[in-house]
């Protein structure tokens, strides 16, 4: 009976490109180091002999995997899709590998997964938002892993962040609707419990209308579970209230598209009847009808310059630098001034 078949070892692809081991080392490690026609020859020996390099002995040699963890709420939409996308494209550019779970925006599960994912031996972290126990941090810098958070900037907070203000983007759209008239305004809330970003976005909508002189406890507020078909049950039920709002802003634009179909299947125009607004600027935002008016996150950059920091601190060793992303406006056909 034949046994399995030998793997092959670095000797193997020396031996076949015609190279020193040195030399495969660096053309696999350090590959800018070694001129293209060694780098190729080598390349071709790994690919036709199917070399994996020893990645435990690099990991014992250098004390570090090259591997860093991302934890983010949710896979089932694309709230997160194009940062982590840029965050990994840059991490693969600086050599680093990236591993992604979801945590369905329980706390428990994220837990699990942050000391999964150190027990595989993630160089660092990116999590998203600040809202989790002092517990989790200090089991982290106890075991010396970096961690950065990102889309939630808040100048007060200690913890690293790459990300932008939620509180002052939600306000900085909630005067452009106090600026067209709109006095009567609703909210579709993502679950603020344990989510520092869609509390900081509705308390930006109460700062706004207490600043105008409105008491906040009038202003009619429906938490949800991030959905489309959650963001059209929240809105029809704002809207068989016996006051209706004007205008309905929605803490991200999956409600809103949420909102946009129940408005459609109610009678309603939009804006014409109500308007509606959301947040974050997805694709969805400018493929539904009518196009919606939302707050553009830099999710691209947000990403790329959170992996350069993340990598930069696993590597040097230096104290995480936060940086608050700006975001701006985009006003299109869904907020309108009020009919009345």
């Amino acid at each position: 009976m034949s046994g399995r078949p030998s793997i092959p070892t670095l000797e193997d692809v020396a031996k076949t490109a015609g190279v020193s081991t040195a030399t495969v080392s660096r053309c696999l490690n350090l590959p800018d180091q070694v001129n293209k026609t060694t780098r190729e020859r080598v390349m071709s020996a790994v690919n036709a002999l199917g070399y994996t390099p020893n990645f435990g002995a690099r990991v014992m040699a250098v004390k570090r995997t090259r591997t860093i963890g991302a934890i983010i709420p949710t896979m089932e939409n694309a709230i997160f899709a194009r940062g982590i996308q840029a965050f990994q494209e840059e991490l693969h550019e600086l050599g680093y590998t990236l591993l992604v779970s979801s945590t369905g925006y329980r706390p428990d599960v994220e837990d699990q997964q942050i000391r999964a994912l150190v027990a595989r031996g993630a160089d660092g972290l990116l999590l998203i938002g600040y809202d989790r126990e002092p517990a989790i941090y200090e089991y982290l810098e106890g075991r010396n892993i970096p961690v950065l958070l990102a889309w939630a900037f808040q100048s007060e907070n200690k913890q690293p962040a790459i990300g932008f203000d939620n509180r002052a983007s939600m306000q900085l759209l909630c005067e452009k609707v106090w600026e067209l008239g709109h006095r009567r305004i609703g909210m579709i809330s993502a679950i603020v419990k344990g989510n520092d970003r869609a509390k900081d976005r509705l308390q930006g909508v109460m700062d706004t209308v207490s600043a105008h002189g409105v008491d906040p406890a009038t202003v009619p507020v429906i938490e949800t579970p991030y959905d489309i078909e959650n963001g059209e049950t929240a809105f029809k039920q704002m809207m068989s209230s016996d006051v209706t709002p004007t205008v309905v802003m929605c803490g991200n634009d999956v409600l809103a598209a949420g909102a946009l179909k129940g408005a459609r299947e109610m009678g309603l125009r939009v804006p014409e009847d109500v308007s509606i607004t959301g947040f974050d600027d997805i694709d969805v935002s400018r493929i539904v009808t009518p196009s919606l008016t939302t707050v553009h996150v830099p999710h691209r950059e947000m990403g790329r310059k959170a992996a350069k920091e993340l990598v930069a601190i696993v590597e040097g060793g230096d104290a995480a630098v936060s940086e608050e992303l700006q975001i701006s406006l985009r006003i299109r056909d869904s907020l309108g001034a009020p009919a009345e």
